[in-house]
């Protein structure tokens, strides 16, 4: 019985209609252009707006669209699994309501919550079940509304994250394509370090934390920064060695966009040209569980079946890693 591999089927992304640039941020914090693009590298950021609006919302356009891209009816989908740090609500799961906006009533569906590695430990997971040989169409979702959580009189934070979401159709195949490869890891001492203080079951909401504007990303710059520019690094340049892929090989990079020095130094570890790299941090800013598959939706024209891929990402908690992929189609 030959292998079964999971492979990318299609790809489609969703962003919010309102554009927040540094030039508008700059009136609500003490920041500039100069400063953002310098430190970060973020031009603008799309913001989700409107009464009501959540994680799901976009979600649901993300999977709505990948659905007619791929003609898949809604009851053929056996799996969602949405990657998010910010749920619609603590329970049910975001997948669950996703799940019902887009009638899909035949699949199972639960969130995973690994902050901005949350694609990278979604994706392996539905794999395994592709592989298992038991379910044949699989949707992994990535997506965040962050701005529903960024204090944005914060400058270390408030110019970083925008609004987004990707998702993917994963299918099984006996090809040498798809995931071929995964090194997932974390380190629970980070979590000093980036979290959201209240919200949770330690520190439940109340007026005294709502006051102290601690329901906002808490983020100490420069330790995260540090672990994400060597771990990023270190688990790219693993998958490398592990799979014998020179510089050359590689079609593409697509790291996560949290911060253009942290792509550029994972690059150059890599010894990759930065045309191997796909960037579009200035445009999306830091969509956490967004990044990844809207990257690879911007880029999706560029890419060629059987081209060798190798995604990486940080996030807190700390969590990181890389999966390596044998793109699946040719543009479409």
């Amino acid at each position: 019985m030959n292998k079964i591999n999971a492979v990318i089927t299609g790809i489609q992304g969703y962003l919010p209609e309102y554009v927040l640039s540094n030039e508008e941020l700059s009136t609500m914090v003490d920041t500039s252009d100069e400063w953002i693009m310098t430190r970060i590298g973020i031009k603008t950021r799309h913001i989700l707006k409107g009464e009501g609006k959540g994680t799901s919302d976009m979600a649901t356009e993300a999977v709505k669209g990948l659905l007619k891209k791929t003609n898949t009816k809604p009851e053929e989908i056996d799996l969602i699994i949405c990657a998010t740090v910010t749920p619609d609500m603590q329970f049910p799961a975001t997948a669950n309501i996703i799940a019902d906006k887009c009638d899909i009533r035949n699949a199972f569906n639960f969130d995973i919550n690994a902050a901005c590695s949350g694609f990278l430990y979604s994706l392996v997971t539905a794999s395994k079940y592709v592989q298992s040989g038991g379910y044949k169409k699989v949707i992994v979702v990535g997506a965040d509304k962050m701005s529903s959580i960024v204090d944005y009189t914060d400058r270390s934070v408030a110019p970083i994250f925008g609004d987004g979401a990707g998702a993917v159709m994963l299918e099984p195949t006996t090809e040498n394509l798809g995931i071929i490869d995964s090194i997932l890891q974390s380190d629970g001492v980070g979590r000093v370090h980036l979290h959201q203080k209240a919200g949770g079951s330690v520190k439940p909401a109340s007026h005294e934390t709502v006051d102290a504007r601690e329901h906002y990303i808490y983020q100490e710059g420069q330790p995260v920064f540090k672990w994400a520019v060597s771990k990023m690094a270190d688990v790219s340049v693993a998958m490398m060695e592990r799979h014998n892929i020179q510089p050359k090989d590689l079609a593409w990079l697509v790291p996560h966009q949290a911060n253009m020095r942290i792509i550029e130094a994972t690059a150059k570890r890599m010894g990759i040209d930065k045309e191997q790299v796909m960037i579009n941090i200035q445009k999306y800013g830091n969509t956490t569980s967004g990044t990844l598959p809207l990257c690879l939706w911007d880029y999706e024209s560029q890419l060629k079946k059987g081209d060798n891929i190798i995604l990486s990402a940080f996030g807190g908690g700390f969590t990181w890693g890389s999966i390596y992929i044998k793109w699946g189609y040719d543009p479409k």
